[in-house]
């Protein structure tokens, strides 16, 4: 062997041993860290590790939380041809139409990929059948609660689940939440069961995770992934505050849980996104937080009763905290407040960004649903608010969120605006009539009976039949009152105007920019 040789041959074991010595040292902080249980961990999910220092391995893990997961079979009596789960590659059993949706904006439907929904089709006959579905779960607590998604137990006439072990049980519906998709569960006459903590604290971007669950039928199978994402918002609902994790989830996954490296549950698996039918590495979790709250209610009182404040919101844009005079787009704009609600009872104004909860921040509008909606009915809440550009304190107690909510609607006919607009003012293009002028419109506001689809309004979304009430603070009645308000945001030097619109999906502020300017 030459000198040139003998030298490359020793770095490259000097690399070696320095890049092994480098990977034993982290991996011994996984285990030394990660895996000291917190106090109050249940006791069989105490997590202890004799595995050599440089090597790394789930199977602890796995070995004491899988006896807390459960395969979930359902069964309907069923007239219909529609069945509880769905052919390969299509979105399973009972997938919530609102997650449906968001799939369909990827090109998925029925027939297709999406989510985990339920395993293969049951025995099915004539008429009246019994259709089989198959879900997952976790048990929550020695007793035998169950905890699962909503979809794989809605409208079952028979639930049963199975341990790893091969144990069969008979399971009550305690409860179910459609808005979170949760649904709670009791083994009947179940005692000293092995049971699986909810976390207290939510996981980072980039932690491990371990998904437990019974896909296409398979119970008791184990993947692993890292958290890909937090906070996702996929259009299932008000409160989508979901976990994107790239553990492998498939057909057959709703419902079981997601487990950290100290072995507690941190999300509920709930969705798929898939071109092929199979696991492409994007899947969705309900965290436990929210998994929690709905929990508790369900098994104090088998139902959910969310907080209301009684206001119509919306998302701060950089052109509307400009209209408003604020610095930051952040917040939740009061587009409405709802006449006898908490928020008009406790002096809410339209027009308000709703900025803080309790002292915690809300950076988007839906923080600020997604907050007062997992409190309960009675709660005492602190918002701070900035109205017109001052910050104030408003305290309030939440109502009970009512079970329907209806958006008003307006039309109205083609009338001319009453004159163009001065120069130095923006151009809305709209044909504009009063309210009270237009039948079935109301006796408030500036009907818009006409839209340029090139104009300033068109393009924040302004239609035919909406109705314009205010132009920055001022209510209005006449298109020259509409004029006289863009005028006064011109004297202040606004960078851009808040014009408060009212169409079909309730009422809500629009940004039209000042420098817009008309053509002549």
């Amino acid at each position: 062997m030459t000198r040139s040789e003998n030298t490359t041959s020793v770095t490259k074991r000097h690399r070696k041993a320095l890049l092994a010595g480098v990977f034993g040292l982290a991996i011994a902080g996984v285990v030394a860290g990660q895996f000291v249980p917190p106090a109050n961990t249940p006791a069989f999910a105490q997590i202890t590790t004799s595995q050599p220092a440089g090597t790394f391995s789930f199977a602890d893990i796995v070995e004491k939380v899988s006896p807390a997961v459960v395969s979930v079979k359902v069964k309907k009596e069923r007239n219909d041809q529609v069945a509880m789960g769905d052919d390969e590659g299509g979105l399973g059993g009972n997938v919530p139409p609102q997650i449906e949706q968001f799939l369909k904006r990827f090109g998925f439907g029925q027939g297709g990929p999406g989510g985990p929904g339920m395993g293969p089709r049951g025995p099915r006959g004539p008429g009246g059948r019994s259709v089989v579905g198959q879900g997952s779960g976790f048990i929550i607590s020695a007793d035998g609660y169950v905890v699962t998604n909503n979809h794989v137990v809605d409208g079952a006439d028979e639930v049963d689940v199975t341990t790893t072990n091969g144990k069969d049980y008979v399971a009550k519906v305690i409860g179910t939440d459609p808005r979170t998709d949760v649904a709670l569960l009791k083994i009947e006459g179940a005692k000293d069961l092995p049971w699986v903590k909810l976390s207290d604290t939510a996981p980072r971007i980039g932690d491990w995770v371990i998904a437990v669950g019974n896909p296409f039928g398979l119970g008791g199978t184990v993947t692993a992934g890292i958290v890909s994402a937090r906070g996702r918002d996929i259009g299932a609902g008000p409160y989508d505050d979901f976990l994107q994790i790239d553990a492998p989830i498939n057909r057959g996954n709703s419902g079981g849980p997601t487990f950290s490296l100290n072995g507690e549950v941190i999300g509920m698996n709930t969705a798929i996104v898939s071109p092929s039918g199979g696991n492409v590495g994007i899947a969705f979790a309900i965290p436990s937080e929210t998994v929690k709250t709905v929990v508790a209610q369900l098994r104090d009182s088998g139902t959910v009763a969310r907080g209301y404040i009684g206001v119509q919101i919306q998302p701060v844009t950089e052109e509307l905290a400009s209209g408003l005079g604020i610095k930051d787009a952040e917040g939740a704009l009061v587009a409405q407040v709802q006449p006898d609600t908490p928020g008009a009872k406790a002096g809410l104004k339209s027009g308000d960004v709703i900025t803080k909860v309790n002292g915690e921040a809300i950076k988007e509008a839906r923080e600020l649903t997604r907050k007062v909606g997992m409190m309960k009915p009675g709660t005492q809440v602190q918002l701070s608010v900035i109205r017109d550009t001052k910050p104030i304190n408003v305290t309030l107690t939440l109502g009970q969120l009512p079970n329907d909510k209806v958006a008003g609607r307006s039309g109205g006919q083609d009338e001319d605006d009453g004159g163009p607009l001065a120069k130095d003012l923006p151009r809305l293009g709209l044909q504009l009539a009063p309210a009270k002028s237009v039948q079935g419109a109301g006796s408030e506001g500036v009907v818009v009976t006409g839209v340029d689809p090139n104009g300033a309004a068109a393009q924040r979304g302004v239609k035919t039949g909406d109705v314009i009430l205010k132009v920055g603070d001022k209510a209005v009645s006449t298109p020259k009152d509409i004029r006289d308000g863009l005028a006064a945001a011109k004297a202040e030097n606004r960078k851009a105007v808040l014009i408060q619109v009212k169409g079909e999906q309730g009422i809500r502020f629009v940004a039209i920019s000042m420098d817009t300017k008309a053509k002549g």
